[in-house]
């Protein structure tokens, strides 16, 4: 069985993602000072940030839920259209019937005439129109929700995260580190 969309972005993004999968905690305690290496604040340090790329992680897979389950509407849509034009070409087969036999086919009748018809067609062709630019209006909204998306994707995948400033806090937090540090030597 073919892998579904969600199993590809999860092995894709969030496998990867993990903090252990990029850096364990050996190696990120050997990115300090070997005096500050033993300092229980680097564990802390190294905890802090798993729960936050956790958190990151999250909200990735939430996302790739959320877009699972238009994909699962947007396929129900489009099999409902496809059988609404099949029905049409039913009716079609029905008139061509109904003009080459007559209508003694058993067929129902047409309730209209050429007089009747035009305003029916004219308000059919606003109820279109209107319905046309609220779907135009729901793709852009559905398109900028999945740039958005995929721009959340993106910076997980290459590491960057949404909090601008979570290098200098990171930065201060080491910096805390080292005078702990200091002060205790």
């Amino acid at each position: 069985m073919a892998p579904t969309e969600s199993t590809i972005l999860a092995n894709y993004l969030l496998v990867p993602a993990q903090l252990p999968a990029i850096i364990s905690l050996k190696e990120f305690t050997d990115l300090f000072p070997r005096a500050q290496q033993a300092s229980p604040q680097v564990k802390g340090l190294y905890r802090d940030l798993q729960i936050q790329r956790n958190a990151l992680i999250d909200a990735v897979a939430s996302n790739i839920e959320t877009e699972a389950k238009r994909a699962k509407a947007l396929r129900r849509e489009v099999l409902r259209a496809k059988r609404e034009a099949e029905d049409r070409e039913i009716d079609d087969e029905i008139d061509i019937e109904r003009a080459l036999y007559g209508a003694t086919t058993g067929a129902p009748i047409s309730k209209h005439d050429i007089n009747s018809i035009i305003p029916e067609l004219d308000s059919s062709a606003h109820e279109l129109d209107a319905s046309i630019q609220a779907l135009e209006m729901e793709e852009a909204e559905l398109l900028q929700s999945i740039k958005q998306t995929v721009g959340n994707m993106s910076d997980l995948r290459y590491g960057r995260l949404s909090n601008a400033k979570l290098t200098e806090q990171v930065l201060e937090g080491l910096q805390n580190v080292q005078e702990t540090c200091q002060a205790r030597h």
